[in-house]
């Protein structure tokens, strides 16, 4: 058996990078770190010790397509520091969101989609 240390990125496709370079930096506040000369757009970001990666690929669809935010979709989670903050921030940009603050995980969790419909939980542990 091999040994696992972490997560290390989770890459999400794109349609629009300047659509989803405004989300993650602007609005939910993500760094932005160099990323590699490759020969397709994209951007990077450092969150916590882990990387999120994005890919334009043009002909990319999340397999929710513009369905409703559905928490059993397919996303990536990121921890916050506190529930009720990250809720007021978000609500204030006008984005959809799913509140689940008692959620049977045994942490709160808030869902919401990026420009091109993938899927993020901003959770904390349930007091």
């Amino acid at each position: 058996m091999f040994k696992i240390e972490n997560i290390h990125h989770v890459s999400l496709s794109i349609t629009n990078l300047e659509k989803a370079k405004h989300f993650y930096s602007n609005v939910l506040g993500f760094q932005e770190i160099k990323r590699p000369d490759f020969d397709f757009p994209g951007a990077w970001y450092q969150i916590g010790n882990q990387q999120l990666h994005l890919i334009v690929h043009p002909i990319s669809n999340t397999l929710r397509g513009d369905a409703p935010i559905q928490s059993r979709d397919g996303h990536f989670a990121i921890r916050v520091k506190n529930y009720h903050e990250t809720l007021a921030y978000l609500k204030q940009t006008g984005m959809e969101l799913v509140e689940k603050p008692n959620s049977k995980s045994g942490f709160a969790q808030i869902f919401c989609a990026d420009p091109d419909g993938n899927l993020i939980e901003f959770n904390v542990d349930q007091k």
